[in-house]
């Protein structure tokens, strides 16, 4: 036995890890963000760096959503639960490195011919595989990159919903929006349609004048149950998001024109930034677990030692137990493979084209992040001056509304006139909406694609005081 585990020490001496070594993979990335930046952005890394999501938007009711969604959301229970799987696996991946023990006991009863027998035996008993060329330390490494990969998994799922939230939240105050129009405008257009009725009655007015008022109303009465369904629809989809049964969750007091969404965002923002968000570590670290599992299927082409023993004792009576003899007994045994037709080295190519797959994933992540920031931005810039153009085009069209009708009353121009700006002023009104949504889900779209930042408030004090304590 002295040789046995002689040998064993010889040979965790003088061997390592086989198989590739991982090195963390690299990408060349621009080191700021430059192009449509300069007339919208302001200098000011702090702000990047420390996101603050209820910064964004100022709106209590969509805080309260997303402070609810943050713990009850089905998707982050999930992913939570994931974390603790992961976490196991890990602690059991690791522990089969160390030698197992375990309990052993037995008694047997028989008897041929005239004689009978009987035995009890009990002892501890030990197994340990002796794996070298590191293929127990490279699938410990493994698992705990897939732990940390389900762990950065849960933040980019809790930025996400966030955004989702946000978005919903915004998108459900839109379509309120129109729906306020429209039911507006159908009860001017019902009021004008009995008015072009009794002049068509009269004889005053053809039945084109007629016609087009009733296209007009029919419009408008169509509008108002498309608005009522797509609200009904996307408010059951937010309370779903935030981990409830589809009810009611939002109030009549709340309106999209009172949101704020004027923050500034940084110029200049620092490309390395990005490669904290949380989707693109997740890569990451998927890649280095599927790395290592081509140190484990190399390991896998080497010998590997066995080694077992037992202490205990045996007795063909339980009153004379104690009073026998001790039994031991150990033993190794080296196993190793000779020939599989080439099953071994297929695994071994198996797992660098599955880390390869894992790698190419990494860098599709990224580039896709650098797509995201880049669209989040230039859609913040060219929307606000798109904004700013349709204020006053609105403003315009609902004038030459007011003014079409004034003349039209006094018969100086056709009705026809009439109902075309009537129909630009409400189309008008409808696009601004949608437009200051989409602002919004961009500056939304932002947060997100930079890698989001603080969850809570709590979060970024503790975070600091951690950084206080590290410094002193």
């Amino acid at each position: 036995m002295k040789k046995i585990y002689g040998l064993a020490i010889l040979l965790l001496a003088i061997t390592s890890c086989v198989g590739p070594k991982y090195v963390e993979p690299k990408i060349d990335i621009e080191e700021t963000y430059e192009q449509y930046m300069r007339d919208t952005l302001v200098s000011n890394n702090d702000t990047i760096i420390n996101l603050r999501w209820w910064d964004f938007i100022k709106e209590p009711g969509l805080d309260t959503l997303i402070k609810h969604a943050l713990v009850y959301n089905k998707d982050v229970l999930k992913a939570a639960s994931r974390i603790e799987q992961s976490r196991a696996i890990s602690g059991m991946v690791s522990a089969d490195q160390y030698p197992g023990f375990n309990l052993q006991a037995g008694a047997s009863k028989g008897a041929s011919g005239d004689f009978g027998n009987h035995s009890l035996s009990a002892g501890i008993g030990m197994s340990w595989e002796l794996v070298f060329w590191g293929r127990y330390r490279a699938a410990t490494e493994g698992a705990k990159a897939e732990l940390l990969a389900s762990e950065y998994g849960l933040r980019s799922i809790q930025i996400s919903l966030i955004s989702s939230v946000t978005n919903n939240y915004v998108m459900f105050l839109d379509l309120k929006n129109r729906l306020e129009i429209s039911e507006k405008t159908l009860g001017s257009r019902d009021s004008a349609l009995l008015i072009i009725q009794a002049k068509y009655d009269g004889g005053i007015i053809p039945e084109i004048d007629l016609n087009q008022a009733q296209i007009n109303q029919a419009i408008a009465a169509g509008s108002v149950p498309k608005y009522r369904r797509q609200l009904a629809i996307t408010e059951t989809a937010l309370a779903v998001l935030i981990g409830e049964h589809p009810k009611s969750i939002i109030t009549d007091e709340e309106q999209i024109d009172s949101l704020n969404f004027g923050t500034d965002i940084p110029y200049g923002i620092p490309s390395l930034l990005l490669l904290r968000r949380p989707d693109i570590l997740a890569s990451r670290e998927i890649y280095h677990a599927n790395f290592k599992q081509i140190n484990v299927a190399v390991a896998q082409r080497f010998p590997s030692i066995s080694i077992t023993g037992m202490f205990g004792g045996s007795s063909m009576a339980l009153s004379s137990f104690t009073g026998s003899g001790m039994a031991w007994s150990a033993g190794a045994n080296l196993l190793g493979p000779l020939f599989d037709f080439g099953k071994n080295k297929r695994r071994v190519e198996a797992a660098r084209a599955q880390a390869e797959e894992a790698l190419f994933n990494y860098e599709y992540t990224v580039n896709q992040s650098f797509k995201e920031v880049e669209d989040a931005l230039i859609s913040i810039q060219t929307l606000k001056l798109e904004l700013k153009a349709k204020q006053s085009e609105v403003a315009a069209a609902m004038n030459a509304e007011r003014l079409s009708k004034m003349r039209y009353d006094k018969g100086v121009t056709s009705y026809l006139e009439f109902l075309d700006n009537q129909r630009t002023s409400f189309n008008a009104q409808l696009g601004l909406s949608i437009l200051k949504r989409q602002i919004i889900e961009s500056y939304s779209g932002l947060y997100k694609a930079l890698g989001g930042g603080w969850l809570s408030a709590e979060e970024e004090e503790n975070a600091k005081e951690a950084d206080n304590s590290d410094n002193k």
